[in-house]
């Protein structure tokens, strides 16, 4: 796509935005930016970099549109936003190209395979959770074989920065894992990774896509147009086994592999497998000759089909991340790896030494015999019924928050027989406390620092004492990240209160 001397207009100055915003204008374009809010957290250290940059603040009009050839609209902008939803419609109206930045990405290494032979190894990661994890855990079991590889996307830090630091320094990784959101993949038709994944679908972001069927229809278009129109060769689709919603995106013809929390049947899956209590992590291969196990070679168990003999990788317990939900994780990325051509061995290596992701069941340590776990990135029922899956020990949970309009109902579910008590806090503790009221005692709390003292007081020698709202930060705090800030110092200040030590685990 050749910007040069192109009029872009960038809707949004978020860090997507601001990362098109200077795509844009190293590739030659004219480019004038609107947000908005009246006073947005950038606006100036824009003035800053570009001081004579057409910034428009507020509410725009269609005149905004006049001589310009794209429109570049950052993720966070929902169809139906009242500011800038009638400015997308008129500038499709117009025949102007409407692009995210995943659009401009994609664009662009296209444009660098054409004109460099740039052709990097893509990976893609999408799902309601877990997203982060597997990201960069893919990104460091990559890097661990000696491979250049970069995790960029929803999280940070932008697709498009990375690019262009990377070419101003003449050194392009040699892979891209991509954290993608179901904004970034909304409009997107024509997306193409080696490898991609959707880990899982469950409620979420309802008010931003409309409907549950909507919000699946973007998650899926991180497997491409069906049907494939595109001149990039189909990439390998990995799809989670156990969630329906994601097996329902299978398509005929495509090449694909699925992981899940079972036995694998069929041969290049893979899924966990019980021998003598110990639950491995292991792999489907097809079997040679079932009439001589010997040359099955070690490690290898026999599949629920005589068709397939698993292979055993590692024993779950082995994993330094907690939960059942993070052997899934595990397995994903290894697959998403072993598609890039990475050896087994530096894989299993990488994986053992993984700690995890800050604010995703995170140990802060032990208090009198109880773990304290944060998990302040549990932003939805689908984390938090993960979360809550994965302990094999009674947990006093901490919950609340902005429900964003959630049912509540799965996380009932989930907790029944795992939970000794609830202390709930936010704007929806009440619905909260309705749903679990039959599943055990609940509690609610005025602050997250009030929550951390009934729970401490509710625990058990040898319970867990788990924060995991369920539910977004922003009704209490400035953000997730601020939450697990407010629950650590919380924690800590108990425990010196009551003159305790918190032990942390090595």
């Amino acid at each position: 796509m050749n910007l040069q001397g192109k009029s872009v207009l960038v809707l949004g100055l978020g860090i997507s935005g601001l990362a098109m915003l200077r795509w844009c204008a190293i590739q030659g374009a004219a480019v004038r930016v609107a947000d908005s809010r009246a006073e947005p957290p950038s606006r100036q250290a824009l003035r800053e970099e570009w001081p004579a940059l057409d910034i428009h603040l507020g509410v725009p009009g269609p005149t905004l549109l006049d001589g310009i050839d794209l429109l570049a609209v950052s993720p966070g902008i929902a169809p139906h936003d009242c500011a800038f939803g009638p400015l997308i419609a008129a500038a499709r109206q117009r025949g102007i190209a409407v692009l995210g930045e995943l659009g401009l990405f994609m664009a662009a290494l296209r444009d660098l395979g054409q004109g460099r032979n740039y052709a990097p190894k893509v990976l893609a990661v999408t799902g309601t959770n877990g997203k982060t994890t597997v990201t960069a855990l893919t990104a460091e079991l990559l890097r661990g074989a000696g491979m250049d590889a970069v995790a960029a996307g929803n999280i940070g830090p932008a697709m498009l920065d990375v690019l262009r630091e990377r070419l101003a320094e003449n050194r392009l990784p040699a892979a891209w894992v991509l954290e993608l959101s179901s904004f970034q993949l909304h409009g997107v038709d024509d997306f193409a990774a080696g490898a991609a994944t959707v880990l899982n679908v469950t409620q979420d972001h309802l008010d931003w896509h409309g409907s549950m069927e909507a919000y699946a229809a973007d998650k899926a278009r991180i497997f491409g147009p069906q049907p494939w129109s595109l001149a990039e060769p189909p990439g390998l689709m990995l799809l989670n086994r156990d969630d329906a919603q994601v097996m329902a995106m299978r398509r005929e013809g495509r090449r694909q592999q699925t992981f899940g929390l079972d036995a694998p049947g069929v041969a290049g899956d893979w899924g966990v497998a019980q021998e003598q209590g110990m639950a491995w992590l292991v792999r489907a291969q097809s079997q040679v000759d079932e009439e001589t196990p010997k040359r099955r070679g070690k490690g290898a168990l026999p599949a629920a089909e005589a068709s397939v003999v698993l292979q055993r990788l590692m024993p779950a317990d082995a994993l330094r991340i907690r939960g059942r939900h993070n052997w899934a994780n595990a397995l994903a990325a290894l697959a998403l790896t072993e598609s890039a051509g990475a050896p087994l061995a530096s894989m299993l290596h990488g994986l053992r030494a993984y700690r995890g992701e800050p604010h995703r069941m995170q140990v802060l340590g032990v208090v009198r015999g109880v773990e304290w776990i944060e998990d302040s990135k549990g932003t939805n029922v689908g984390a938090t019924v993960a979360a809550l899956r994965g302990m094999d020990r009674p947990v006093v949970l901490i919950a609340g928050g902005d429900g964003k309009g959630q049912d509540f109902a799965p996380l009932a579910q989930a907790a029944t027989g795992k939970l000794r008590a609830a202390v709930l806090i936010g704007r929806d503790a009440a619905r909260l406390a309705q749903a679990l009221g039959d599943v055990c005692p609940t509690e609610q709390a005025e602050s997250l620092e009030q929550a951390v003292q009934r729970a401490a007081a509710l625990a058990f020698e040898g319970d867990v004492a788990l924060l995991s709202p369920a539910c977004a930060s922003l009704d209490m705090f400035r953000n997730y990240v601020h939450r697990a800030e407010v629950f650590a110092a919380a924690v800590r200040e108990w425990a010196e209160s009551h003159g305790a030590m918190l032990e942390v685990q090595p």
